[in-house]
């Protein structure tokens, strides 16, 4: 059974630091792009950081570039997702996502979807 499962958010106070994991079971993640994504109350869900399987290549979407880093370990089959100086407006449930294409994208349509974590970022 395909499955993936997001662990680390949780409540932070503005300029803190949280690692979100993304494990899987059920498939290989390094032959998956991995995407990270996000969606606050009242808005749409939006692509924040992907990595593809092809070259490891990484994206970010300009709201987070400098502050967010997407990383994988093989070993562990999990995808990480660092976030550092968070801003109030990072407060969303965080999904990861993998996909069978080589090629990863901020835009939605991946195969596989987790459950997700809630991240606050608040004072």
């Amino acid at each position: 059974q395909v499955q993936l499962v997001e662990s680390g958010g949780g409540l932070v106070q503005p300029g803190g630091s949280l690692r979100l994991s993304c494990a899987a079971s059920g498939f290989t993640l390094d032959y998956y792009a991995i995407g990270w994504f996000r969606q606050a109350p009242g808005k749409e869900r939006e692509g924040v950081s992907c990595i593809s399987s092809r070259d490891g290549s990484t994206y970010y979407a300009d709201s987070v570039k400098g502050r967010f880093t997407i990383s994988r370990d093989n070993a562990k089959n999990t995808v990480y997702l660092q976030m550092n100086s968070l801003k109030p407006e990072d407060t969303a449930v965080y999904y990861c996502a993998a996909d069978s294409l080589p090629w990863c994208s901020l835009m939605l349509g991946y195969d596989y979807w987790g459950q997700g974590t809630q991240v606050t970022v608040s004072s």
